[in-house]
């Protein structure tokens, strides 16, 4: 059973029409952009060893970034639809590459090979591959289910599906790059349950996956890092100076902010430098530890209403192209962010994924903001009563 229907091809022309722009999925995005900055310089101005004695650089970085995937997501949203599909297979192809250039040329850093030094910045490929995967697959079934006027998605158009998903996953996996492969796989399962795949299918790849875990760990594929992490996540005072440090003093320091917070800029754990990478992949304890429960919960909220809007932007896409691509960046963004968040908590693993819109980082920022214009694009081209255009 698929989680939304797909469309009916061709479809009925609808009364009424919804909003040109999306607004509230803009002000939230916009709110997230803001408190992400905040969180970043205060993570980094404390750290002369990461700024070079120069409190404002990466919060100077990271408005740059944001500039640069702001600009692209006013690109991808003036867009015209029929420009959005024909660019896709191109958009599917340079991921590819950029995966390819990454195993040959790549720097590694943290003991995944997932980086590419270009003119001095760093550029992580598997991150727009999240964005190639969604829509070159959303394209493959619109294409082939619209062109033969059938209503259900076929075993064909499964296995297609999964080939143009297993290329870029089995480029990630050689990097390792365990993170963005667990999300590349929700996201995946997420677009063939929203393009109507049939159940059989999903629970294959359910049970698949878990079996294909088992082997991974028996055959001793996983670096030593990334089993310390495993092990550390399920105790994390096995090791608490090495794999179980980065949970410890996560929870300590989301701890240490309990309901209101210790204020912005003034968080002991954050101003002492004892949380690694916190600008990065541990940028949620900034929250928690600054802003409290409520602040952190804010921020939760926000990503909440953003999956909702994507989801809804689903529910009212105009075509089968459309409702799957929304779909599937929403389950994107649902499980990295709760993949992110949990594992400052304590409850998944580490596996170094950064929060989207908030984790500083260009590439995520790009390929991040890019999918929101993508929602944009697909929302402002629905046709949906007026009473449902409200909600």
């Amino acid at each position: 059973m698929s989680l939304l229907a797909p469309a009916r091809t061709p479809l009925r022309p609808r009364t009424g029409t919804a909003p040109s722009t999306d607004w509230l999925l803009v002000l939230v995005t916009g709110a997230i952009l803001v408190i992400g900055t905040l969180l970043v310089w205060s993570s980094t101005a404390a750290n002369d060893a990461l700024t070079g004695d120069h409190p404002t650089a990466f919060l100077e970085k990271h408005l740059v970034n944001v500039a640069i995937g702001l600009a692209l997501a006013a690109a991808v949203l003036m867009t015209d639809h029929r420009w959005v599909r024909i660019l896709a297979p191109l958009v599917y192809l340079g991921s590819i590459g950029g995966l390819l250039l990454v195993l040959v040329m790549g720097s590694t850093i943290n003991g995944s090979r997932s980086w590419l030094l270009i003119g001095g910045m760093s550029i992580q490929p598997a991150e727009f591959a999240k964005l190639a995967v969604v829509v070159g697959m959303a394209l493959l079934v619109a294409e082939r289910t619209e062109s033969s006027r059938r209503r259900r998605v076929g075993n064909l158009d499964v296995l297609l599906m999964l080939a143009i998903a297993g290329v870029p996953a089995l480029l990630i996996l050689m990097q390792p790059d365990l993170g963005t492969m667990l999300v590349l796989s929700a996201t995946v399962f997420g677009v063939l349950a929203a393009a109507g795949a049939p159940g059989r299918w999903l629970s294959g790849l359910a049970g698949g996956g878990v079996l294909a875990a088992a082997l991974v760990v028996s055959a001793h594929i996983l670096k030593a890092y990334q089993i310390d992490r495993f092990m550390a996540f399920t105790n994390p005072d096995l090791d608490p100076r090495g794999a179980g440090y980065n949970t410890t003093q996560a929870r300590i320091a989301i701890g240490n902010g309990g309901l209101f917070g210790q204020g912005l800029f003034h968080g002991s754990q954050t101003r002492s430098g004892f949380v690694p990478e916190q600008h990065t992949d541990f940028v949620f304890t900034v929250a928690g530890e600054e802003l409290g429960l409520l602040g952190a919960g804010v921020l939760i909220v926000l990503f909440g209403i953003l999956l909702w809007r994507a989801l809804l932007t689903a529910v009212r896409a105009q075509d089968l192209f459309g409702r799957v691509a929304a779909a599937g960046i929403a389950c994107w963004f649902g499980f990295q962010t709760f993949q992110n968040i949990g594992m400052c908590l304590g409850i998944m693993p580490v596996t170094g994924v950064p929060l989207p819109l908030v984790s500083y980082g260009g590439s995520s920022m790009f390929a991040s903001l890019m999918a929101v214009g993508l929602l944009l694009n697909i929302q402002k081209r629905a046709a949906v009563p007026k009473a449902l255009a409200r909600a």
